[in-house]
């Protein structure tokens, strides 16, 4: 430490002088002097809205692997399923149904982490078409106009994009009552805004 001549202390030294100053009286009243923190805590865990595709299977003995739609920041995000695989004369209802059940699956420890949640409701079932309305026609045990608009939009989504829907990827739905039969898309804007509005649909005639 150098001292001017004069016995009058240069600019940096009055410097070091003020800041042993300030320890000394902050250490004077119990508060210890420390550095700026960096510590922010541990990283997530996980991305939210992200799974490997480990983390989503499901085995479910031969099953085979299926997409089904849940819910995650409010969009339609699809995970990864297994579900039995029916010959192909009889597969649409039981793939549906297995679907379903899928759907109304409370997410896996993993998923719930990552944000992943469902509104399909528990003990939901689904029948094929009556006399005379269309093959593809799926029936479900509540009518699509009495279920949240994000479960039908979950439901939709997800047979749209199985064996369950019809050659053109639509899907014909209705209730167990007398009301028209519906069918409908699942677009781009439906998956990542099931919230707003109906989906997109138009009655089905019967002959």
């Amino acid at each position: 430490m150098t001292v001017r001549r004069g016995g009058h202390p240069g600019p940096a030294v009055r410097r070091l002088l003020a800041a042993g100053a300030l320890t000394a009286v902050l250490a004077g009243c119990g508060i210890r002097a420390t550095q700026v923190p960096t510590d922010f805590g541990p990283a997530p865990s996980r991305a939210r809205c992200s799974l490997s595709a480990t983390d989503t299977a499901r085995p479910s003995g031969s099953g085979a692997p299926v997409q089904v739609y849940l819910l995650c920041s409010g969009q339609l995000a699809p995970v990864t399923r297994s579900v039995p695989l029916p010959p192909d004369t009889e597969r649409r209802v039981p793939v549906a149904q297995d679907l379903l059940g899928e759907l109304a699956a409370h997410p896996s420890d993993t998923e719930d982490e990552a944000g992943y949640e469902t509104d399909v409701p528990a003990g939901l079932t689904v029948s094929g078409p009556r006399a005379g309305e269309p093959a593809e026609t799926l029936r479900l045990s509540t009518a699509p106009e009495r279920l949240t608009r994000y479960a039908l939009a979950q439901i939709l989504c997800t047979f749209a994009d199985s064996t369950a829907a019809g050659g053109d990827g639509s899907v014909v739905l209705g209730g167990p009552g007398e009301d028209p039969l519906r069918r409908y898309e699942c677009t781009a804007e439906l998956r990542s805004d099931p919230g707003t509005g109906q989906p997109m649909s138009t009655e089905v005639g019967t002959p």
